[in-house]
């Protein structure tokens, strides 16, 4: 990996240009195969909540750093909390066609933090260069 970069991205109905950007900049900071996958497939479901359960705009920004990958979802008006996300990720959703995405965020990130900062939602995401651990 290069220099240590900053991604930023605003969160709008073309999510498909998002999970380009995004993973191009994962990319960039060392993410390949599954992992890649994984980085892009946890924001384009964190961007889509913004859209469809929060303020219906908001922004990305990622950091890289020597381990991997810090993502904030940042949706200004957004009312997830921490209590909320953890009753929707407790067991795997039933059988739907929809409601998996706060599932699968806690599911591929190494480390899922919510706070408030002036009245919005930020949900901060980490993604380290290596799989997570399955035991």
């Amino acid at each position: 990996m290069g220099e240590l970069t900053t991604f930023r991205c605003p969160i709008t109905a073309d999510l498909g240009l998002l999970r380009q950007q995004m993973g191009s900049f994962a990319a960039a900071a060392g993410f390949a195969g599954v992992r890649l996958r994984d980085v892009v497939l946890v924001v384009h479901e964190a961007a889509d909540n913004v859209l469809e359960h929060g303020g219906g705009s908001g922004t990305v920004v990622a950091h890289a750093d020597a381990e991997g990958i810090w993502v904030e979802v940042i949706d200004p008006t957004g009312t997830l909390t921490r209590e909320r996300f953890e009753q929707r990720v407790a067991v795997p959703p039933p059988i739907a066609s929809r409601g998996y995405g706060l599932w699968v965020i806690a599911q591929l990130s190494d480390e899922v933090l919510i706070d408030h900062p002036e009245g919005g939602c930020r949900l901060r995401l980490r993604f380290t260069r290596r799989l997570p651990d399955m035991t």
